[in-house]
Parts: C-alpha cells; sequence; structure tokens
C-alpha cells in the first residue's frame, strides 16, 4: 500500500504510519491469539473481505510484522509472528487497557457482530469446564443482527468444540437467550451476568449445571480484569 508519509520527525507518526492501514492491527491480535490460518483469521474477523485480507497479510509480511510458512508437503500456509510484532505486543495491550477505562461502554459495544464474537467465543471456550459428555449449547441473539443470528456449540472433552451457523439437529442441552450488547459486555467485563439476567438481557434455560458454570467454561476476555473499566450500566 502506498500510503503518502506524514512528512514529520517524529517516531510515533512513523510507526502510526505502518499500523494505522485498516484491519492491521486487529489482524496482528488475532495472531497473537493463535489464529494463523487464512480462514480462521477471515473467520474471527468478520466483515473483512478475502482480498483486503490478503493484501494485508502481504503489506505486514514485507514489513516484516509476519512471517509466511507455507508446508511444500500439503500447501497450507500459516502466518506467524516476528520479533518486531511479538515487541509491540505490550504497545498494543496497554491500548486495549486504554480503551477499557477510557472508552464509554455503549460507543465500545456498538456495532458488534454476532458471528466474530461466536468464533472468538469458540476459540476460547473450555471443553475441560464441562460436564463429561457431549454438551449442545445454542446461542440465540434478539438484536436485528447484520449476519446470523443463531449459533450451536458442540462441545466435548477432550475435543475442539465446533460451532454452527446451521441447525445440527441435536437435543439442545443449554439455551442462551441475549443480546449482542449483552453477551460482549459480559465478555469485555461491562456488565456482569448477574446484571443483565436480572434486566432480561440474558437468559439461561436448560442443563442447571451448564447455567451454573457459564463463565467458567466461557470466561470473560483477559481485558475484563483490567482495573477501573468505564461499566455499560453504571450504578
Amino acid at each position: 500500500m502506498n500510503v503518502k508519509p506524514y512528512g514529520l520527525l517524529c517516531p510515533i507518526s512513523r510507526a502510526s504510519q505502518l499500523l494505522e492501514p485498516r484491519w492491521t492491527i486487529p489482524i496482528l491480535t488475532e495472531i497473537w491469539a493463535g489464529a494463523t490460518r487464512f480462514n480462521t483469521l477471515r473467520r474471527r474477523l468478520g466483515s473483512i473481505s478475502p482480498g483486503v485480507l490478503s493484501r494485508r497479510l502481504s503489506e505486514m509480511e514485507h514489513n516484516g510484522l509476519v512471517e509466511r510458512v507455507e508446508d511444500k508437503a500439503t500447501g497450507a500456509v500459516d502466518y506467524f509472528r516476528t520479533p518486531k510484532s511479538e515487541a509491540l505486543e505490550p504497545v498494543i495491550k496497554a491500548l486495549g487497557v486504554w480503551a477499557q477505562q477510557n472508552i464509554e461502554a455503549e460507543v465500545a459495544l456498538a456495532g458488534t457482530l454476532a458471528s466474530p464474537m461466536m468464533w472468538k467465543c469458540q476459540s476460547v471456550l473450555q471443553v475441560d469446564a464441562l460436564p463429561d459428555k457431549r454438551s449442545v449449547i445454542r446461542f440465540h441473539f434478539r438484536d436485528e443482527p447484520t449476519d446470523y443470528d443463531t449459533f450451536w456449540f458442540l462441545a466435548q472433552r477432550g475435543m475442539p468444540p465446533e460451532l454452527c451457523v446451521h441447525d445440527p439437529d441435536l437435543d439442545v442441552d443449554l439455551y442462551v437467550e441475549t443480546t449482542l450488547v449483552a453477551m460482549g459486555g459480559i465478555i469485555m467485563g461491562r456488565t456482569t451476568l448477574a446484571k443483565e439476567t436480572e434486566l432480561g438481557s440474558f437468559f439461561l434455560s436448560g442443563d442447571p449445571r451448564l447455567a451454573r458454570t457459564f463463565q467458567n467454561w466461557l470466561p470473560p476476555a483477559p481485558y475484563a480484569k483490567v482495573p477501573d473499566i468505564l461499566p455499560l450500566r453504571p450504578e
């Protein structure tokens, strides 16, 4: 990408020039979180187009932010962090902490898409905290979503969880009825499961053990532990 330079003798402006192209920082954060394949990145990033993702990855490789590794036997391609991008991690984490403490929850949670949020949930779902059998968990978002509104997790100890956007035609163990803002707020520590349940924006029905241990098998994001987070529903 040809970007007109700022023309400033300033290291911060130089760093901004490298990192500002749209999607660069979200791509880096997903690679840090373990998404190394093109299709995995696409799912977790949601509204990015294949063409834009391909261009950004190529630019990032050129700039030394990612390393492209191809398995010659299978043709599979993975993208990995480089020392240059690893050195950025504390800077980006500090930006996340700043956002939690300084951007109002209504603004931070607005426009959240269901699909990337649920693919992110799949990547952190703790199967070892589930009962010792297959669990089918259905999420339904009551909003007017821009993509899907219903998802199913098929999860069992010792196996990676599956996320379905089409009805798997299996008996459901736990039903989750919520909104994108409530779900996102719980994940990011902007609100609590208890408060959203009390307000009627989060509802669990079905297996009592799954309901009771919800935040054990689907834990809040690490940024939920940031002190002094601006809450969704101030007291």
